[in-house]
């Protein structure tokens, strides 16, 4: 015993295999190699074709693929958490009419087919579309640019950060946010000197997945912006413009780079989800 306390407590809900729980954990072994497999393979294949950097239209496709990624990620990233944390704020504080359906047309994007996506954008952001005319007369043209890249991943990256951040908010101990206000802070110094800090591994962890979802869009960006080397296609289109091409090679290392960014967003989050659980 430690402290008082029972012992083992601390310990996870680990025990014996039974023999009917063999069947399960055969199961589960099995699920596992099949989702490690093609990890795996991609690995083990771009390994055994040795793509080169050495060679001028590789070097080129990705670090203009890679470049635009990143940019255009980053820009989505700072809108996204610009406009969805007081949306998610508002979602976990307070009961709007019609909570549940906004709730809906938040997720909407989540569960929305990647092409259907796009199709989507582009009737609403077109030269034809529902804001086709009033862009026009400003001169502005969003379809097949770089700002069609960027709203395509604000679009289907959202979700992931509004619903992050506002789980963070609803778990937060309100005692403490009363306590500064009974001490004469203002709401706003209430929300940005103890809100935020507090809700800060959610809104990382809700960044960081919101990132993710944004760096490996495809469908709704190659709809909706195109792609054009340089101007609309991120690494993923490229990916797919490769392989189109027959260009193998560079197709699996342009997905290997994709995949260990992806493995060290999934790190962080995993660090971010541990650092914000009370011990």
């Amino acid at each position: 015993m430690r402290n008082g306390t029972s012992p083992h407590r601390d310990d996870p809900p680990f025990r014996a295999i039974s023999r009917s729980g063999w069947g399960i954990v055969a199961i589960g072994l099995i699920a596992i190699a099949v989702l490690t497999l093609p990890t795996v393979a991609l690995i083990e294949r771009t390994i055994e074709t040795r793509p080169s950097l050495a060679d001028e239209n590789t070097r080129r496709t990705l670090v203009d693929a890679l470049r635009l990624s990143l940019v255009t990620s980053a820009i989505a990233l700072g809108i996204i958490v610009t406009i969805g944390t007081p949306v998610a704020w508002m979602l976990a504080r307070y009961r709007l009419p019609a909570h549940r359906l906004l709730d809906a047309l938040i997720d909407l994007p989540i569960v929305l087919p990647p092409a259907v996506a796009g199709v989507a954008l582009l009737s609403a952001f077109g030269r034809q579309g529902l804001l086709g005319d009033q862009l026009n007369a400003l001169g502005i043209s969003v379809g097949f640019t770089t700002a069609a890249v960027v709203i395509a991943q604000l679009f289907v990256g959202a979700p992931f950060y509004i619903r992050t951040a506002r789980t963070g908010f609803a778990r937060l101990d309100r005692g403490l946010e009363e306590a500064a206000a009974d001490l004469g802070a203002s709401p706003a110094r209430v929300f940005w000197r103890v809100v935020l800090p507090m809700a800060r591994s959610s809104l990382a962890a809700g960044a960081v997945l919101a990132w993710a979802r944004a760096l490996g869009e495809f469908g709704a960006t190659i709809m909706f912006a195109g792609n054009r080397q340089g101007v609309t296609q991120t690494m993923p289109l490229a990916i797919y413009e490769r392989f189109q091409a027959g260009d193998l090679p560079t197709a699996l290392l342009l997905s290997v780079v994709l995949l260990a960014g992806s493995a060290v967003l999934l790190v962080v989050v995993r660090l971010l989800g541990e650092s914000g659980t009370p011990r």
